[in-house]
């Protein structure tokens, strides 16, 4: 059975930062596309990060809203996915959700991914 799981959500304040971790379990996915998408109460869930598999080498691919602060990153030999997250602003609370495709590519849609972890909560305080 495999399962994604998500720590390093909590508290913070604005200016802050939180290091997110998935941890995979059941297979390993060092070369599938792997996502962070995140969720605020009353909208949608959205993408925030990507790693993906390419033939090159890894490519990442971030939400507007996030690039220059947030960072994802993998260690295959732990099968985990991060994601840091620095100057963190009250607009990034949301429970945050990492995601696993079938494919090497990291998707922006969330229908790109085959398994998803239970979420971790992120709030940054103003």
């Amino acid at each position: 059975q495999v399962q994604l799981v998500e720590s390093g959500g909590g508290l913070v304040q604005a200016g802050g930062s939180l290091r997110l971790a998935c941890a995979a379990y059941g297979r390993t996915f060092g070369r599938n596309g792997m996502g962070w998408f995140r969720q605020a109460p009353g909208k949608e869930r959205e993408f925030v990060a990507g790693i993906s598999s390419g033939s090159t080498g890894e490519l990442t691919n971030y939400a507007e809203s996030v690039k220059g602060r947030f960072t994802i990153s993998r260690d295959i030999a732990k099968n985990t996915v991060y994601l840091q997250m620095n100057s963190l602003k009250p607009e990034d609370t949301a429970v945050y959700y990492c995601a696993a495709s079938g494919t090497w590519y990291s998707d922006t849609s969330s229908g790109g991914y085959n398994y998803w972890g239970q979420g971790t909560q992120v709030t940054v305080s103003s």
